[in-house]
């Protein structure tokens, strides 16, 4: 699908770095059809170091000629990004933008361009495990939305979505969601210090049982509940341990913490600053 494509890469961050590793090793593309724009000469270089891509610090220039243009940046650069770009991406170019909060329609009038994919991606797909929700714009051609699955399939698994209101979900559910995994596995090895265990031993024995729960759940067809009873023995350890952390309003301090990343998400797509959420606030 992206053969004698040029790719270019308008942000060089973690999450383009995370593509340009998962489209080289799955040979959608070689090193020489991507090019990687960032403000950050020093960052163009560690990429060019690891991947032989080219880098560049001129947006209009990486854009130039390429058939399909990655937006990567932070939201808080992107109507610069924009406005830099405007009218200048050639004819056929599909956008694929997985700028937080950016809404379709604000991509499509910034760049005066009609091809736009709006992908969420999350950081596991740093090793082909991620997980990315997208959809496009009504002019998106269908090739082209071959175009853009081929691209997040090499991150991972992926859902098209039509409601692009499942975007800002996706970002506060999956998009956040390790870094609420990783909160918890933290909270976990420093309990684990606390009882009494080496630091290297609570890290293995809660990085093996969150990826061993995660696989279990994965294989098995059974409702969560279910699987969490089956390791809740009336009166022992697993139900002392529950009753604490819902006594502790855990359950509920998670859901408020997942619909205040909706809704900051939402936000971003409204172009607005953090410090304007809190004067309405």
């Amino acid at each position: 699908m992206l053969e004698r494509t040029r790719v270019a890469f308008v942000g060089s961050g973690v999450m383009a770095e995370a593509m340009i590793k998962g489209m080289l090793s799955r040979t959608l593309v070689s090193p020489a059809q991507i090019i990687a724009a960032g403000p950050r000469p020093a960052r163009g270089a560690e990429l060019k170091e690891r991947y032989a891509v080219q880098p560049t610090c001129d947006n209009p220039e990486a854009v130039r000629e390429a058939g399909l243009v990655v937006l990567s940046v932070k939201p808080q650069v992107l109507p610069h990004v924009l406005e830099e770009l405007h009218g200048r991406l050639p004819k056929d170019t599909l956008v694929l933008s997985i700028v937080a909060g950016a809404r379709v329609a604000a991509i499509e009038q910034g760049l005066s361009h009609p091809f736009i994919v709006r992908a969420m991606p999350n950081t596991p797909a740093q090793i082909g495990q991620g997980m990315t929700v997208w959809t496009s714009s009504s002019q998106t051609a269908p090739k082209q939305r071959e175009q853009a699955q081929t691209v997040l399939q090499a991150l991972g698994q992926e859902i098209y979505v039509e409601d692009e209101d499942y975007l800002d979900m996706a970002t506060a559910l999956s998009g956040t969601g390790p870094a609420y995994v990783f909160l918890l596995m933290e909270a976990m090895v420093d309990a684990g210090v606390h009882l009494g265990f080496p630091r290297y031993m609570s890290e293995s024995l809660v990085l093996q049982t969150v990826k061993g729960s995660a696989e279990y759940a994965l294989q098995t067809p059974q409702h969560l509940a279910r699987l969490r009873n089956q390791v809740t023995s009336p009166g022992g350890t697993s139900a002392e341990a529950l009753y604490y952390l819902e006594k502790a309003g855990v359950r509920t301090a998670l859901s408020r913490a997942i619909w205040a990343a909706y809704q900051r998400s939402v936000q971003l797509g409204r172009g607005k600053k953090r410090s304007e959420l809190a004067a309405d606030e």
